[in-house]
């Protein structure tokens, strides 16, 4: 199951790291997309979201301190999802379907982020158990003196 849990997190964090770095790449067309969807400050914000998602998706991966990575994930989901993927206030059909699917795929994502939480730490095969180790020699020593 180690491996399981490790390719899921492979899988997870690698689709918000791309997400992330693919808008960074297109910058400019995701500030237009967030500015055409009303959103304040659209440069600020898609860096912050992008930020986010980079920091989510590493701490997925890594194992490194997931529940800063979880909480990021959960801030980009709560916040973006309703802004960009208002499909309740679209009059086309079309594009309306389409961000009720993009609003259901967030709310399914930030549900496997918070499943994540679940799980005890430190996980295996993660960056993680090296401040574990840490922390037990340290309260090791401590005892010992």
């Amino acid at each position: 199951m180690k491996i399981g849990h490790l390719a899921g997190r492979i899988l997870l964090g690698g689709f918000l790291l791309y997400s992330s770095i693919s808008n960074l790449i297109n910058f400019n067309s995701a500030v237009g997309y967030a500015q055409a969807m009303g959103v304040p400050m659209p440069q600020v914000g898609t860096l912050i979201a992008m930020i986010l998602l980079l920091i989510g998706g590493l701490s997925i991966i890594t194992g490194y301190r997931p529940v800063i990575g979880i909480a990021a994930m959960t801030i980009f989901f709560l916040a973006v999802t309703p802004l960009m993927h208002a499909f309740w206030n679209m009059s086309d059909p079309v594009l309306s379907q389409i961000n009720m699917r993009f609003f259901e795929e967030n709310i399914g994502l930030l549900g496997s982020a918070w499943m994540f939480l679940a799980i005890p730490q430190p996980w295996p095969y993660s960056l993680g158990k090296t401040d574990q180790v840490r922390m037990e020699s340290m309260t090791a020593i401590d005892s010992e003196a």
